[in-house]
């Protein structure tokens, strides 16, 4: 048993040996809308010697779970700083190996691992951050890491500048990329046209004005609604107070009532704590703020936001970088 255990190191060894010795390693990442991530790592080897090559596929192919069993220990150990950063359960799982040879542009040999990282993004509405889980990750020199966005989701900023980036996609390059504490780190959001990552000093200089200009233009249009709305009911007869008079009752007003009527916070719903910091607010909210009110996470807010969004109890948008609740239209009317 023990002669079985001294191999089996032995053989991880070497195995790890030989993929240290790749001439270049190509890290892709696929980030998933649940905020999973499938991982591509391609161990490239340049065929100078066929019979070398031919040694090392034939040793993958006839060894595969030691390879993975290798891989998988080596990610794991990055994994736990990540999990420790961000304090989301994670997992790497599906871990497999195959190889391959190209011919364009030049002779190469592969050793392809893949895998599913779970909890690899922290998902928000309709935004992903990704990166945290990889604090303290450092890029090797001829190794390069590329973070491809979810269908539908575009890049809307990254740290560091990423090196010559192509289409869609962030890309950083080992031989000129150094990470910091922070890094790397990659803003994702669903939809919509978004500055260029890599150097956000040529955007259009108008385009914040233009939505804050938006923005404001809203609130004028909510705040005359709702002016209007008072301004009738103040000037509509009201059969109620005739009839309060004749007999001399005084009920206070029914807005007071709902007030008075209104539940302490421990016996309500993460939902209806929302909703009423909301009528609280006037029917509008930044989303940071619902999270220092409450003493909610992040996380907890985010989730119970998508909920109460999925039910069309809420809205959301963004004014710059942060996230507005606000009651439909409707409801806002009706509150009022």
């Amino acid at each position: 048993m023990l002669q079985e255990t001294t191999n089996e190191t032995e053989q991880t060894a070497s195995e790890s040996e030989q993929l240290d010795d790749a001439d270049e390693v190509h890290i892709d990442v696929f980030v998933h809308e649940n905020g999973s991530a499938t991982f591509v790592v391609d161990y490239r080897f340049e065929n100078d010697s066929d019979a070398n090559w031919t040694d090392l596929q034939a040793d993958v192919e006839a060894n595969a779970e030691a390879y993975t069993t290798e891989e998988r220990a080596d990610w794991s150990e990055i994994l736990e700083d990540g999990q420790n950063e961000t304090e989301r359960d994670m997992e790497i799982r599906n871990v497999s190996v195959v190889t391959d040879v190209s011919s364009a542009p030049r002779e190469l040999g592969h050793v392809e691992f893949r895998f599913e990282w779970t909890s690899f993004a922290y998902v928000e509405l309709n935004r992903i951050e990704a990166g945290d889980a990889l604090s303290g990750f450092t890029l090797p020199s001829d190794t390069t890491l590329q973070v491809f966005p979810p269908d539908g989701y575009v890049v809307d900023a990254a740290e560091p500048s990423p090196d010559d980036p192509p289409e869609e996609a962030v890309f950083w390059d080992g031989d000129g990329t150094e990470f910091t504490e922070d890094q790397p780190w990659v803003d994702l959001m669903e939809g919509g046209n978004v500055s260029d990552p890599v150097d956000e000093s040529d955007a259009d200089p108008g385009m914040p004005w233009v939505t804050v200009f938006g923005a404001l233009a809203l609130l004028v249009a909510v705040g005359a609604v709702g002016w209007w709305i008072r301004h009738e009911e103040i000037l509509a007869p009201s059969g109620d107070a005739n009839e309060s008079e004749s007999t001399g009752a005084t009920a206070p007003s029914g807005t007071d009532d709902s007030h008075g009527d209104s539940p302490p916070p421990e016996l309500l719903s993460n939902e209806e704590r929302i909703l009423q910091l909301l009528e609280q607010r006037g029917g509008r909210i930044k989303q940071q703020e619902v999270v220092s009110k409450l003493d909610w996470t992040e996380a907890k807010t985010s989730q119970v936001v998508s909920g109460l969004r999925e039910d069309d109890e809420i809205e959301v948008f963004r004014i710059g970088r942060e996230n507005v609740l606000s009651l439909p239209d409707e409801r806002a009317g009706d509150e009022e």
